[in-house]
């Protein structure tokens, strides 16, 4: 573009100087005709400084013709300094674009080094902001007078403003890029080997105090907490992780309560803490262990797990003894309720939603079965859960609190 607006200025100027030169020689065709009658002229076409008129004193000469004459030299003077002038851009045209592309890169590069090229957004809010009070002030300064006096009217250009703009807009997607990036990375390693449940923990809580206000990334270290609970040696390490898992949940669910997956999974660290809680706790888990699989439920309502996580917990309890009921009517007002036909039904519906979903699965689809005097249909599902093969979406870690 340089270029091009370069050259329509090289030929303006050749097209101004050649209608200059002819006027000139026309000029000195008529003076060397009346030279002949007034041989006190004479042009003189060897002076150092160019071509150029020499004046001769002799009778006869007009006042208002040497005027005339003085301002011809000094027109030529002028011409024969553009011809230079305009010889030396043509010589400079080839590299032309080069310089203007090097000078444009050191003053991008030295603009993003200061602070300045990072507050460019604020500097043009503030000097809309100066402008449009300055016009519209009872002062009537014009709008000229307001953008030299905030100072940053001029301090950016188009292509400058849609850098920007850019950086701003990169700024702003950047965090939501890495996030993006590491729960990928989490959702990988809980499919992987126990060394990677173990690596999944330990890479979130690296980033605990920068995303401890995400529940998506809260919901996830609870998960994970519960994985490396599953893969824990002693009982020590699998209590301190089940209690510290479900602390973390219940920040999960606070935090945004319309996430199914905080809900699902505080739910399944109350589960797992019924391993280690007193009897009363161990009660107190299973009511909030259903509160929660219900939100999850309505929340997420084609989520497979939450099903049958609600089929474990309505055939625990469905097998209560008469005596456990006693203690839970004694302690919350209102014994649990649920049969072996609810547990079934949740089954079949993760069966519906996700069919093969998990070995379990078949396995408690036979339990239910067996239980209501349908060996066929038990056998049924012995044979595909010994079929079936084990994947990822097994689901033993839970020890629902009855």
């Amino acid at each position: 573009m340089a270029q091009a607006d370069s050259k329509v200025l090289v030929l303006g100027a050749l097209a101004g100087v050649a209608g200059i030169s002819l006027a000139v020689v026309c000029y000195q065709g008529f003076r060397s005709r009346r030279r002949r009658s007034c041989p006190g002229l004479s042009l003189n076409h060897t002076n150092e400084q160019g071509p150029g008129i020499m004046l001769v004193d002799g009778p006869g000469l007009p006042g208002g013709q040497a005027e005339v004459l003085e301002r011809l030299e000094a027109l030529i003077k002028c011409v024969s300094e553009l011809k230079d002038e305009m010889k030396a851009l043509k010589n400079a045209l080839p590299t032309l674009q080069d310089q203007v592309m090097e000078e444009l890169r050191g003053r991008d590069d030295a603009r993003r080094a200061t602070p300045l090229h990072r507050t460019a957004p604020a500097r043009r809010k503030r000097v809309s902001g100066t402008i449009t009070g300055a016009r519209a002030g009872p002062s009537g300064r014009s709008s000229e007078e307001a953008e030299s006096e905030g100072g940053y009217i001029t301090a950016l250009t188009d292509s400058e403003e849609e850098e920007a703009s850019d950086a701003e807009q990169t700024d702003d997607e950047a965090p939501a890029d890495r996030l993006s990036v590491l729960l990928e990375r989490i959702d990988r390693l809980h499919h992987g080997t126990d060394c990677d449940k173990r690596e999944s923990l330990s890479i979130l809580l690296e980033q605990r105090e920068e995303l401890g206000h995400n529940s998506e990334y809260l919901w996830r270290l609870t998960r994970a907490y519960c994985d490396v609970h599953d893969v824990s040696c002693t009982l020590e390490e699998k209590k301190t992780h089940a209690e510290t898992g479900k602390k973390v949940g219940e920040d999960a669910v606070a935090l945004n309560p319309t996430c199914a997956e905080s809900h699902q999974w505080y739910a399944i660290m109350c589960g797992i803490m019924a391993e280690y809680d007193t009897v009363q706790n161990k009660i107190k888990n299973g009511y909030i262990f259903k509160d929660h699989l219900d939100k999850a439920i309505e929340l997420k309502p084609r989520d497979p797990m939450s099903y049958y996580l609600l089929g474990r917990w309505c055939y625990a309890v469905a097998q209560l003894s008469w005596i456990e009921r006693k203690v839970a009517a004694a302690l919350f007002g209102e014994p649990p309720s649920a049969t072996v036909e609810d547990a079934l039904k949740n089954f079949l519906k993760v069966e519906e939603i996700h069919p093969g979903y998990s070995k379990v699965n078949y396995v408690f689809l036979a339990k239910c079965y067996k239980d209501l005097g349908q060996r066929e249909e038990a056998r049924k599902m012995c044979e595909a859960a010994c079929s079936a093969k084990a994947s990822s979406k097994e689901v033993n870690f839970i020890a629902v609190a009855y």
